[in-house]
């Protein structure tokens, strides 16, 4: 494995002094109108927006004016970009937007110096990020380029004009894809996508290989579900960031999709259109608890689907595809929106369901049993607010509050925009719990005592308030950002990033923190891990141009708006 030790562009930035004061003369109304009003676009320059537009934004995100943006206002500023792919974009800092209303904090360049040095190369080539560069710890598999570890370090690099990398890194995992793939005696599906993937480097024969592992070498012997689905996510920002379709038109490519959505539209005994998954299978991949229908899946199976409807040739085998994925989104959208979704109404629904229904018009649809809800769910709940929960399956509701599942249910239109708002509240009005002095929760709470012994097998790694237990993960950052964006909330984001500005670089960009609030670096965390480092840079692009947002972001469809609410509760 060769690691590049190249330094990355520093650039610095100016602050427009006469911008800044007269933030606070602009009125509502008119700042409206700013982000209202049609943008000349430049196709010459290969830019989105105007210097004036990016002007009128970086006003937009003054702290003042921030908390009173709306939704539709982002939307309208995230469409502008998906009309106008510009490939040769930079966005290391030393743009208009930049140079307006951002000074550059210190640890952009450490961070971006940190990222160049986890590139790995293959044959000459960048084709992704390690895991870690933390020297003090034993390597195991952190020297690895994991598939979902690379998604930040892949936006990180198509917001700063490098798609070159991205790229090479979907071109040789959809290589990997193909290979045979067994774990002792049973032949994984074809599709399946790996886990991680090194470089081995032969100096006898002066020769490279890639060595992939699809869940035979994983703790537990799981393969990984949500790698194929984020390498779809992957191919469609790629497509959207550089304006180039000619990759996902590829034959190889368009076969990988197929074949990685036969998987999961396979038909079988199942009577819910979620996927049925272990334990470990994504980025909680170790035992927690997730069996089942994990939030986390099912909001990255909704997103690749939708991806892979922009993606997919109207071919042949495409329009086949296409017709069931249609089908398989609205009976998805359905059941995550009215069975998945909890607000204080819902919760109080639920508090008096009747048991043992048995008729097509029953409530308790999964015949769960009141008294299994948790004590601190009732405190936890705000009056104004909502998630959608870890967990549905027959008798069985995981009240657990999942960062990711949720961040990517925003991004992909999962959520309502009545709901997204919702997500929004939560995390304002229980900042403490979710976010407290290091962000994000992975989950919360943690489980501990008896539970936490039957839940993880009495699990080292993961105990109460660590690791996948209700840890503190900085990479999360960049999806709650782009959430953030999306529903017109930068000023939660903002916050946030200011949080970890105040110990990332400290702490060596350590993996996760440990405790209630998040105070403690994790027991076992490596430090300088890549997906960290390209969380934050991602969440500083994002806050900087918004219009970024339009990589990771998907409008909600019409056809799939619900016919019926199950709660007003944002609105009380």
């Amino acid at each position: 494995m060769s690691i590049s030790s190249s330094n990355p562009t520093q650039n610095g930035s100016v602050k427009n002094n006469d911008t800044l004061h007269n933030i606070s003369q602009i009125e509502e109304s008119a700042f409206s109108k700013l982000l209202d009003r049609p943008r000349p676009l430049n196709m010459e320059r290969q830019r989105s927006f105007d210097e004036r537009s990016l002007a009128d934004l970086a006003i937009g995100f003054s702290p003042r004016l921030s908390s009173r943006v709306s939704s539709e206002n982002f939307t309208r500023l995230i469409d502008n970009y998906d009309q106008t792919p510009s490939p040769g974009r930079r966005s290391d800092f030393n743009t208009p937007r930049s140079q307006i209303g951002f000074e550059q904090h210190p640890m952009v360049a450490e961070a971006w110096d940190a990222l160049r040095r986890s590139l790995v190369h293959f044959r000459g080539q960048p084709v992704g990020t390690i895991a870690a560069l933390d020297s003090t710890e034993e390597n195991l598999n952190y020297d690895q380029v994991f598939v979902r570890d690379f998604v930040p370090s892949a936006f990180a690099f198509l917001m700063n004009g490098e798609p070159e990398i991205v790229k090479n890194f979907i071109l040789k995992t959809l290589r990997l894809q193909s290979w045979e793939k067994k774990i002792d005696r049973f032949q994984l599906g074809e599709g399946v996508m790996p886990a991680s993937f090194k470089v081995l480097h032969d100096p006898v024969r002066n020769s490279e290989t890639l060595i992939a592992d699809f869940g035979e070498s994983a703790i537990g012997r799981v393969a990984p579900v949500d790698s194929g689905f984020w390498w779809i996510i992957l191919l469609r920002a790629y497509t959207k960031s550089t304006g180039d379709s000619s990759l996902a038109e590829l034959p190889e490519c368009q076969k990988g999709m197929r074949l990685i959505l036969s998987l999961c539209l396979s038909e079988g005994f199942d009577t819910f259109p979620t996927l049925l998954c272990a334990d470990g299978c994504c980025m909680i991949d170790r035992r927690m608890g997730v069996y089942g229908y994990p939030i986390e899946i099912q909001a990255l199976f909704f997103m690749a689907l939708r991806c892979a409807l922009l993606l997919l040739k109207h071919d042949h085998e495409g329009k086949d595809f296409i017709e069931r994925i249609t089908k398989r989104l609205l009976a998805l959208s359905y059941h995550m929106r009215t069975y998945f979704w909890l607000d204080l109404k819902q919760l109080n629904d639920i508090y008096r369901y009747k048991t043992e229904e048995y008729s097509h018009t029953a409530l308790n649809k999964f015949n769960v049993i009141p008294d299994s809800l948790p004590e601190w769910i009732f405190d936890f709940m705000p009056i104004h607010g909502g998630y959608f929960i870890g967990n549905v399956s027959p008798a069985r509701m995981d009240f657990r509050w999942f960062c990711l599942g949720n961040c990517i249910a925003i991004l992909s239109a999962l959520a309502t925009p009545e709901q997204s708002t919702a997500i929004m509240d939560l995390i304002e009005s229980r900042w403490e719990e979710l976010v407290g002095e290091m962000p994000v929760k992975v989950c919360y709470p943690a489980i501990e005592s008896h539970e936490w012994r039957i839940i993880t097998g009495c699990d080292p790694k993961n105990t109460r308030w660590s690791y996948h237990n209700g840890g503190s993960w900085p990479v999360l950052l960049w999806l709650l950002t782009a959430a953030c964006i999306k529903t017109g909330r930068p000023q939660i984001a903002r916050r946030a990033i200011e949080l970890a500005e105040t110990r990332l670089l400290k702490d060596s960009w350590p993996e996760y923190y440990d405790g209630k609030l998040g105070r403690y670096i994790g027991k076992q965390a490596r430090k300088f891990q890549t997906w960290s480092i390209a969380g934050y840079l991602v969440a500083k692009m994002m806050l900087e141009d918004p219009s970024h947002a339009g990589m990771v972001s998907l409008e909600e469809d019409k056809q799939m708006k619900p016919l019926m609410k199950r709660s007003h509760s944002w609105t009380c």
